[in-house]
């Protein structure tokens, strides 16, 4: 018997580990999480997720419900580590409402002042949804969740984006890393906001150096999107592979039809890593507002989440619309590979051509 490629057996053994067929598990991406996609990519072998960051907990328990009762009961629930209170700075606003004036609906009153979800009452959620993995995204849990999580035996997938995120991940209890790289789609997960548009690492630079850093198993997300990607990772020592761009195309995902079109006309180069949506750096397609609200003559970008609640109103308007040059389109550098089919052909087709090449 011919043994298999050493980036195969290490695959495999997080697959058995994890109770999934294939290493391929589906990015949490607030708002676009939706059940059936989940459900696709479990029935098809891998692991199924959602970004629970904008949901409440009654939300949250009907998303768990939902997927169990379709899939095969394993997916991850991923929460966003909040960051302090925003310092808010009327002038500022002020500005960011002028420029918002040109590009949708008047405003209404206190837009930017709707606060987060209750981070408590979401973390209590997880536990009583029960899922098999839980994951953060821009900070570490808690030390008190992290022995809650420990006790009823829930895994902990922590995402990174640099290696010292991923020493203190690890000495922090989690027990796998997903190292994402610059390339994603989305916002950048980085623990500390002001660093995230400097810090950006290339997940080609960051996946070696977590492997040699951590004693842990690693994941790798950030711009794969295809076959050859998945076997990149693996080679680059990683045990699975995250992705959220090559899946949004796929019918289950219930993307808007101008966002999932755009996706695949979109080059590496026709996206920008910018904080003009949600005031947290995040990478979309480069549209016509994107690149004027991030010129250097626009108002800089409320902090997260007052941004966001001022965006609101034109994001609404745009998807109304379907106006992509308003539209809030995340978007990873490999979106343009994704492929508009069904999700679990397009999990068959990242593993199996992943494994001849690997073969």
């Amino acid at each position: 018997m011919v043994n298999p490629h050493p980036a195969l057996a290490r695959a495999q053994a997080f697959c058995d580990r994890f109770n999934v067929r294939v290493p391929i598990l589906l990015a949490p991406m607030a708002g676009a999480s939706a059940p059936a996609l989940s459900i696709a990519v479990a029935n098809a072998g891998g692991l199924g997720s959602c970004g629970a960051l904008l949901m409440t907990p009654a939300e949250i328990a009907t998303w768990a419900a939902t997927v169990r009762a379709g899939s095969n009961g394993g997916f991850n629930l991923n929460l966003w580590i909040p960051d302090p209170p925003p310092r808010r700075d009327a002038a500022r606003e002020a500005a960011v409402r002028g420029f918002l004036a040109q590009w949708g609906p008047p405003l209404p009153d206190g837009a930017g002042d709707a606060p987060p979800r209750d981070f408590a009452a979401q973390c209590a959620a997880l536990l009583e949804a029960g899922p098999a993995i839980v994951s953060s995204v821009m900070g570490l849990y808690p030390p008190a969740f992290v022995a809650q999580l420990k006790a009823r035996r829930i895994t902990w997938f922590a995402n990174i984006s640099t290696v010292a995120e991923a020493r203190a991940a690890e000495a922090a209890g989690a027990d796998v890393v997903v190292a994402q790289g610059m390339e994603a789609g989305g916002h950048r997960g980085c623990f500390d906001a002001a660093t995230a548009e400097h810090e950006m690492v290339g997940l080609f630079a960051l996946l070696p150096a977590v492997v040699d850093a951590v004693r842990i198993p690693v994941i790798a997300t950030g711009g794969i999107a295809d076959a050859r990607g998945v076997a990149a990772a693996l080679l680059l020592g990683a045990s699975a592979a995250q992705i959220g761009s090559g899946f949004l195309r796929c019918p289950e995902a219930g993307l808007h039809p101008a966002w999932a079109d755009a996706l695949g006309r979109t080059p590496p180069e026709g996206t920008m890593v910018s904080r003009v949506f949600s005031g947290r750096a995040g990478r979309s397609i480069a549209t016509a507002y994107v690149r004027a609200a991030a010129a250097p003559d626009a108002p800089t970008p409320a902090p997260y989440p007052v941004q966001r609640g001022l965006t609101q109103t034109m994001r609404d308007a745009a998807t109304k619309a379907g106006d992509v040059e308003r539209m809030q389109m995340w978007a990873g550098q490999s979106a343009g590979l994704a492929r508009a089919a069904p999700a679990a052909t397009v999990v068959r087709e990242l593993w199996d051509g992943a494994r001849a090449l690997l073969s």
